[in-house]
């Protein structure tokens, strides 16, 4: 009998870690999920304002701690680019939460076999 209950005890404490972990990725995953579409936001916004102004207006793009003359066009394709690396990112991120989801979710299921195979012997 108590090699049955260190087995379940074993079972139940990799479990245990394995949920800790997976909640910490998964809350991280959640605030880069966040970070970046309030980055894309912010670049839509932005891309909509310059939109907005004339050709012949003198633009600026940030490098670093300094600005550089740019002109529009080139800021609205890196403004484009922005959004379209956030989108990828953010699909990879919620792609990796809906692994790390179904992987607790097995692992909950391969202990609760475990349990009932233990309670029929």
């Amino acid at each position: 009998m108590s090699k049955v209950d260190l087995e379940l005890k074993k079972a139940f404490t990799e479990l245990q870690e394995k949920q800790i972990e997976t909640s910490q990725k998964l809350r991280l995953a959640d605030i880069q999920i966040e970070n970046l579409k309030k980055n894309k936001q912010h670049a839509i916004f932005t891309e909509r304002e310059i939109s907005a102004l004339n050709d012949s207006t003198k633009t600026y793009e940030s490098v670093g701690r300094m600005f550089v003359a740019t002109p529009i066009d080139t800021i609205k394709n890196n403004l484009k680019k922005k959004q379209n690396i956030a989108e990828e990112k953010v699909k990879v991120l919620e792609n990796n939460k809906a692994y790390l989801e179904n992987n607790l979710r097995e692992a909950t299921n391969s202990l609760r076999e475990l349990v009932n195979q233990k309670k029929e012997t």
